[in-house]
């Protein structure tokens, strides 16, 4: 169960609903607990869903529930992921690709697997991707919160509340990279590659039902600023109040006090 704290509310008559939780296993667990029961839901309604998930430390606790989850037919979900670094051998472990692949894909095995290649032509790639997402509406998309407030690789100074493309790319700002050394995922901020593919805020919007998953002390800040400060681009997690069905799940670290 979360904590029962009354001040874990957004700004007045904004619509994002917060839970907190004493551990983050405990977040974790929660918010995969809720996607499956909404997974559930949709499926006993159409025929197939789709998602989109996020690649980052922050969401092996949800991930790892979601593998345990019994009852869910995964060759009724199609899957796309939000973003991917630009330079990385295709059999690196650090793409976000394969983070998905090793840490969720191959062990539940949805019907259809859609991943980024930044192998080929890196515009053609962003349209190729960008058709896909928009063929059909997306169900369920799972997401977090970067240091910097950033959404997929959605920076603050690259973040558009309006960008008329799906995917793009994009040049990572040095905060960005930094969290990728916080993270453990590089040895330095020299190993972080400068560029990636990301899928816009619009397409992320679009979802059905948002589930953001922010464990740790080191987003408490961009957490406040989710909360409690302007919906501007300089925080682009702050658009999240916007969502009728968007869920944020905390730990104590993150929430802060």
């Amino acid at each position: 169960m979360p904590i029962n704290l009354e001040s874990v509310r957004p700004l007045p008559a904004e619509r994002l609903h917060v839970e907190v939780y004493s551990t983050r296993t405990d977040m974790g667990n929660a918010a995969a607990h809720d996607v499956v029961k909404k997974m559930k839901e949709l499926l006993a309604e159409k025929e197939r869903i789709r998602m989109i998930f996020a690649a980052a430390p922050s969401q092996n606790e949800f991930l790892a529930g979601l593998t345990h989850a019994d009852g869910i037919d995964w060759s009724r979900v199609t899957v796309f992921h939000m973003d991917e670094y630009i330079g990385l051998p295709e059999d690196d472990p650090r793409r976000f690709s394969r983070f998905l692949a090793d840490r969720l894909f191959d062990i539940v095995r949805p019907g259809e697997v859609n991943l980024i290649n930044t192998s080929k032509g890196l515009e053609t790639e962003c349209k190729r991707y960008g058709e896909l997402l928009r063929a059909e509406p997306i169900d369920i998309v799972c997401l977090g919160i970067g240091e910097n407030g950033h959404v997929a690789f959605n920076d603050p100074w690259v973040a558009d509340f309006n960008d008329p493309k799906t995917v793009k790319i994009v040049q990572l700002d040095e905060a960005c990279r930094n969290q990728q050394v916080h993270d453990g995922c590089f040895p330095d901020l020299e190993a972080v590659p400068t560029h990636a593919i990301t899928l816009t805020i619009p397409i992320l919007m679009a979802g059905a039902y948002l589930y953001c998953i922010v464990p740790g002390k080191t987003k408490q800040n961009a957490v406040k600023r989710t909360l409690y400060g302007r919906i501007t681009p300089e925080c682009p997690a702050s658009v999240l109040r916007r969502h009728p069905n968007c869920t944020l799940y905390l730990d104590k670290d993150s929430y802060g006090n």
